[in-house]
């Protein structure tokens, strides 16, 4: 009952550059079938879908070119705290950080 706890999987490496532009080759290819046999009317959202493809591709790269210029994040074995957190509050003026009203001997203020 009392497995060893097995190691953390490590991301693939992958060659994210060369993915996306074999994408973007094959949206090319629809593209130019498309501009070269001339959908009708009712299709024509075809060659438009193609243009999205590309444009998606050419910020893919974009995105994935500046991701590896900046290098893999930090390793810190540290618990990251949440951004939302909320600091701790300091005491409110006019009370003695104990949460009740009352000056520094501990009376209550009237």
């Amino acid at each position: 009952m009392n497995e060893p706890r097995r190691q953390d999987l490590q991301p693939l490496k992958t060659n994210d550059t060369a993915t996306i532009l074999a994408g973007m080759g094959l949206w090319t290819i629809a593209l130019v079938v498309l501009v070269v046999l001339r959908p009708g009317p009712e299709h024509q959202w075809w060659i438009w879908t193609c243009v999205s493809g590309l444009c998606g591709g050419l910020f893919g790269l974009w995105y994935v070119r500046r991701r590896d210029r900046r290098g893999p994040p930090p390793l810190s074995e540290e618990p990251v705290e949440p951004a939302t957190a909320i600091p701790p509050a300091s005491p409110a003026p006019g009370t003695d950080g104990s949460g009740t009203l009352g000056d520094s001997s501990g009376r209550p203020v009237t």
